[in-house]
C-alpha cells in the first residue's frame, strides 16, 4: 500500500508559517483591607489599561468600610462601557483578618491567569502598565518574575519628588546585575520586589507556595523566583505608589538622622529573625532539589551562617571586636549584607 501523502506536501513550505502562542492571560490579585478611601481610583486604573487584565481577584481581610462593593460597583460601570470582553471579578471575603503575606496567598491561590500581578488597594497604575509587562514576557519565554519602578506620591497623589528605587537606595552595581541575570546575588543581600508594581508566571507558584508568614509575599515570591529562574526589573515607574498614614508597607529614604537612629538602638531580636529567614529559605530550596543549582545553595548556606554570625553577637562592643574582624575578612558582610552599613550597625547597636 502507498504511503499518504502529508497533508501540506503541495504546500511551499515557505508559504507554512507556524501557529502562534495564544496570549497569554492576566489575573489582578487585588488585597483589601478597609481600603474605601482609595479603592475606586485603583480599579479603575485597572480596568483602564491599555492591555486590561482577564479577570481581578479580591482577597479581602475582614474589611468593615464597604471597600469591596465599591470595587464590585467600578468593575461593574467599566465593564458596561467595554466594547470588548468583559473583566471577570471574583471575591474572597476573610471573615477574619489573615494578614497580608497569607491574604495575598489566598488571593494568588485563586488567579487563573498566566500571569499575575500584585496589587495593593491604593496606588494607580499607569495606563500602559500592563501592556509594557506583558510584552516582556511574551518576548522572553525565561522571564519567571518582572518588577518596576514606582513614582511615590502622597494620598491626594501629589508628587514626592522621589521615586521608589530612590527611597530604596538602588545602586547601579545592584541594577546591572539583576538585568545581567544574578537577581538572585542581590535578593539575597536585601529585597528590592515590591509586590505592588510585580508581575509573574503562575507557574512560579508551583514551588512558591505556601507564602511562610516569617516573609512579605513579594521577597519571598522574588527570592524563590530568582534562584529557579529569571528575573528582571525595569527601570520605569509603572504605578504611582502612594504614600498616607495608613499604609501597612509603605517606601521612604531614611535621612542621615534616622540612619544613625538605626545604628544605635536596640538590635531587639531582628538577626535572630532574619537567621530563622534564612534557614527557611533554605530549607525551601533544598526541598526544590534539581530546580536548584549547588552554586545557589551554597550561597544561601553561607547567608545563613553570616546571619547566625550576627545574631550570636555579644552585648558587649568591645567583646564583638575579634568576631567582628573574623567575618570581615570573610567578605560576608558585602556578599550577604549592606556592607559597611552594616558593620557599623552591629558595633554600635545596642544589646
Amino acid at each position: 500500500m502507498p504511503r499518504p501523502r502529508a497533508l501540506f506536501s503541495g504546500i511551499p513550505r515557505h508559504l507554512l508559517s507556524p501557529i502562534p502562542d495564544p496570549p497569554l492571560s492576566v489575573s489582578v490579585a487585588l488585597c483589601t483591607y478597609n481600603g474605601a478611601r482609595f479603592i475606586r481610583e485603583q480599579v479603575l486604573s485597572i480596568c483602564q489599561q491599555t492591555r486590561p487584565p482577564d479577570e481581578i481577584v479580591i482577597s479581602d481581610d475582614a474589611s468593615s468600610d464597604g471597600c469591596v462593593e465599591i470595587a464590585r460597583q467600578t468593575v461593574a460601570a467599566c465593564n458596561s462601557e467595554r466594547s470588548g470582553g468583559s473583566i471577570a471579578l471574583r471575591v474572597l471575603a476573610n471573615a477574619t483578618a489573615l494578614r497580608v503575606t497569607k491574604n495575598f496567598e489566598q488571593a494568588v491561590r485563586a488567579c487563573s491567569g498566566d500571569l499575575i500581578a500584585l496589587c495593593d488597594q491604593d496606588d494607580v497604575w499607569v495606563p500602559d502598565r500592563l501592556e509594557r509587562m506583558v510584552a516582556e514576557f511574551e518576548r522572553r519565554p525565561d522571564l519567571l518574575l518582572l518588577h518596576s519602578d514606582a513614582r511615590l506620591v502622597d494620598a491626594e497623589r501629589r508628587d514626592l519628588g522621589q521615586s521608589l528605587f530612590h527611597a530604596l537606595e538602588v545602586v547601579p552595581i545592584e541594577l546591572e546585575r539583576v538585568h545581567g541575570g544574578r537577581a538572585f546575588d542581590v535578593l539575597l543581600r536585601r529585597n528590592l520586589v515590591t509586590g505592588a508594581t510585580t508581575l509573574f508566571r503562575r507557574r512560579l507558584l508551583d514551588e512558591a507556595l505556601p507564602f511562610p508568614v516569617e516573609w512579605l509575599h513579594d521577597e519571598w515570591l522574588g527570592i524563590i523566583a530568582s534562584a529557579i529562574g529569571r528575573v528582571d526589573l525595569l527601570e520605569d515607574q509603572l504605578i504611582e505608589y502612594r504614600q498616607h498614614d495608613t499604609n501597612q508597607v509603605g517606601a521612604s529614604r531614611d535621612a542621615f538622622l534616622d540612619k544613625v537612629r538605626k545604628a544605635i538602638g536596640s538590635r531587639g531580636d531582628i538577626h535572630v529573625k532574619r537567621a530563622y529567614k534564612a534557614e527557611l529559605l533554605l530549607a525551601r530550596l533544598l526541598e526544590l532539589k534539581e530546580k536548584v543549582s549547588a552554586e545557589t545553595i551554597e550561597k544561601t548556606r553561607l547567608k545563613l551562617q553570616h546571619q547566625r554570625y550576627r545574631a550570636a553577637l555579644p552585648a558587649s562592643r568591645v567583646a564583638r571586636c575579634a568576631p567582628m574582624l573574623r567575618e570581615i575578612m570573610t567578605g560576608r558582610y558585602d556578599r550577604f549584607g549592606r556592607g559597611f552599613r552594616g558593620i557599623v550597625r552591629d558595633f554600635f547597636e545596642a544589646p
